[in-house]
């Protein structure tokens, strides 16, 4: 069922938490070298490209600087008294805490077996010294990059997580401005989640977050038209980024596409009576709907949106309009911008109709 018009009311979340990122700047490095000459130029130039940065001369007060800094990156020399850059890698790499830290790995040999042994101690890229400071450079964004994209992933999903979704809106709000290429934002939410987590337990609640991401998937990649993104915000709730005519093949095969592959995952009697008989606290036997996708959309031609919590939030409250409604629901903005000095009517401030059902795919 699809819906338009605006909500009469209720909460206007607008901000997704966004990862990676060190106090709001490209990151923070620590340089971890015995060479004094190589840490001064190194993190002056590194300054310079807006990152902060974190110098140490050997490994153990390389180590106290991890600890306390919680640097994005290290930059670690191999040649260091005691113990050296490829054995600090290893002790890196063997604690739970920074397993996941990026390292690239600074040396003066230019051999394979030196570049070997680095990658096989668990170094992320490896530089000869003397290097190329804008290569350093770019080596040291291209990692975090990768870092961020990887720790910005569903492990079970495998979509992209809340950063890429902002990049994605704060992308085609740009493109927006700049060459006026409208675009939607579909915020989709699970109906009844929490049941089947309450009912059958946490690894078909996980199954059915797979079906949906499936469904979503095999929805986005099939339409025409300029590529969709897709990401997934977290719990039971996906975001897909399209333009304003891929909004209606989208979510209709999307929610034919669950209805079909989630049915194999209820019970066969919940299936049959089409909805969950659960007990409450009181031991009253209640009813709840099987699983559902309830939509809202955020159209850039109704509005004009400056910034991704603006967007988020429009689509956030159709989404809360789209769940009043049992079974699967579209709701779409169709408010405009005032005009300055003027508020909404009253039309434009009423309660939604539904006014289409799905259409087949």
């Amino acid at each position: 069922m699809t819906a338009s018009a605006g909500p009469a009311g209720g909460e206007t979340p607008g901000e997704l938490p966004r990862a990676g990122g060190h106090r709001g700047s490209e990151g923070l490095i620590l340089v971890v070298d015995d060479d004094a000459d190589v840490t001064t130029l190194v993190a002056m130039n590194l300054r310079f490209e807006g990152f902060e940065v974190v110098v140490a001369n050997e490994a153990r007060s390389g180590l106290a600087a991890i600890e306390r800094h919680r640097p994005d990156l290290v930059l670690l020399d191999v040649m260091m008294p005691r113990v050296d850059g490829f054995e600090l890698c290893r002790q890196l790499r063997a604690s739970p805490l920074t397993a996941a830290l990026p390292i690239i790995m600074l040396t003066a040999k230019d051999l394979s077996a030196d570049r070997i042994q680095g990658l096989t101690a668990g170094a992320d890229d490896y530089i000869v010294k003397p290097f190329d400071l804008s290569e350093l450079v770019a080596r040291v964004r291209s990692t975090l990059r990768r870092n961020r994209e990887m720790r910005d992933v569903s492990p079970l999903t495998g979509l992209p997580g809340n950063t890429r979704i902002l990049d994605a809106i704060a992308e085609r709000i740009a493109a927006r401005r700049d060459h006026g290429w409208e675009y939607a934002v579909c915020y989709i939410d699970l109906d009844n989640f929490k049941t089947v987590n309450d009912v059958y337990g946490f690894y078909r609640g996980d199954q059915m977050l797979t079906a949906a991401a499936g469904a979503l998937h095999t929805s986005t990649i099939g339409v025409a038209g300029p590529p969709p993104f897709l990401g997934h915000i977290g719990g039971d709730d996906f975001l897909v980024v399209c333009t304003p005519d891929q909004i209606t093949p989208i979510t209709d095969r999307a929610i034919r596409l669950f209805d079909q592959s989630s049915r194999v995952l209820y019970d066969p009697d919940d299936l049959a009576r089409g909805y969950f008989e659960v007990l409450d606290r009181q031991g009253r036997l209640r009813r709840h709907g099987l699983l559902t996708l309830s939509i809202g959309v955020a159209l850039s031609t109704q509005r004009r949106f400056t910034d991704h919590r603006e967007v988020v939030a429009a689509a956030s409250e159709m989404k809360a309009v789209a769940k009043r409604t049992e079974g699967s629901m579209v709701a779409v903005d169709r408010r405009r911008d005032p005009e300055p000095g003027r508020g909404r009517s009253a039309r434009e401030r009423a309660a939604i109709e539904p006014v289409a059902e799905p259409d087949s795919v």
